[in-house]
């Protein structure tokens, strides 16, 4: 269950044997980012297909919030795991473009498309 003090939250869902999704909510800024970064540390593992970072639920996208996925991509491609970013909303979007990172992330516009793009897991 999320804290309900904190700025930011993540809550993993395993949705396949090789593919989880973090479900973020809140203010990914300096004092909150490590809400992230801990669970993708966690779960951008070897042996996953993909991590799934469903941002909808975040109403702001600072700097190190933007600096976490970035460090979580890193750690996807040395370990071999697709690492896709869902993000329809401006609060999430306008950050992710404005510093180009939308031609570095896989960015998908809704949890649904992009979980299935792993349809066919076992």
């Amino acid at each position: 269950m999320p804290d309900p003090t904190a700025l930011a939250s993540v809550v993993v869902d395993r949705i396949a044997s090789d593919v989880v999704v973090l479900h973020v909510s809140g203010e990914l800024d300096t004092t909150s980012s490590g809400e992230l970064t801990g669970p993708l540390e966690t779960h951008v593992v070897q042996g996953l297909r993909a991590v799934l970072v469903d941002l909808g639920g975040v109403r702001f996208l600072g700097s190190a919030g933007l600096e976490a996925l970035v460090l979580g991509q890193q750690r996807a491609s040395r370990s071999g795991v697709e690492f896709v970013v869902v993000a329809s909303s401006r609060a999430a979007l306008r950050p992710i473009e404005a510093t180009g990172l939308d031609t570095v992330f896989t960015i998908e516009g809704s949890l649904d498309a992009a979980v299935a793009r792993y349809s066919d897991s076992k």
